[in-house]
């Protein structure tokens, strides 16, 4: 009897591992369907019409897949390897980031990818026209503005905006409106090239 009783308690264990084993797979399965789905879904987004983008960056349209909250410096720079734009700060502080959207300044590592779509943007690549230099660019040439340059593509694309607003700014505008940082304290040099390119 007490034979009879212990081998049916191993089957009554035997049943419960069993039944246990049963619930488990089953919970495992339904969380590689949810996993399935999410990655479903992730890859439909990666399709057309999901996280594929246009973008019109000087004049042309790239066709990126990114995520729409991705920076928009990081789809410049990494996704269509227009690395004149520098990275500096990531908190849209600095300034080297600078790009034109719908020619106003804006520092690109604080606006997102998607907020960019159906928006003109202007590296400091495209600034130049046919091949020719802008008189901003002319200017900084000319005065021998950048010590080490890091920051001066920002800073070069922040002067434009600023005289396509203003032609012919004052010092107080210049205070104002370029607020981009030179770790190397050029900003003497840059009034000066501001004013030069205004006389030219």
């Amino acid at each position: 009897v007490s034979e009879f009783l212990l081998r049916r308690d191993n089957l009554l264990v035997m049943r419960r591992v069993s039944d246990a084993t049963r619930l488990f797979i089953e919970g495992q399965r339904t969380k590689l369907d949810s996993s399935d789905c999410r990655r479903t879904a992730r890859a439909k987004k990666s399709d057309p019409g999901g996280y594929r983008m246009l973008l019109t960056i000087n004049g042309k349209s790239h066709d990126v897949d990114v995520e729409p909250d991705t920076p928009l410096l990081w789809v410049i720079r990494d996704s269509i390897g227009m690395t004149g734009t520098k990275y500096g700060c990531g908190i849209a502080q600095c300034g080297a980031c600078t790009v034109h959207i719908d020619g106003a300044a804006v520092r690109s590592c604080g606006m997102t990818a998607g907020d960019a779509v159906g928006k003109k943007i202007t590296t400091i690549e495209g600034l130049a026209e046919n091949g020719t230099l802008t008189k901003v660019q002319q200017a900084w040439i000319d005065l021998d503005v950048p010590q080490c340059g890091y920051c001066q593509s920002g800073m070069i694309m922040a002067v434009s905006a600023l005289l396509k607003e203003k032609p012919k700014p004052t010092d107080a505008d210049i205070d104002n409106a370029i607020t981009n940082i030179c770790r190397c304290g050029t900003f003497q040099q840059v009034r000066a090239a501001i004013h030069a390119a205004v006389s030219a």
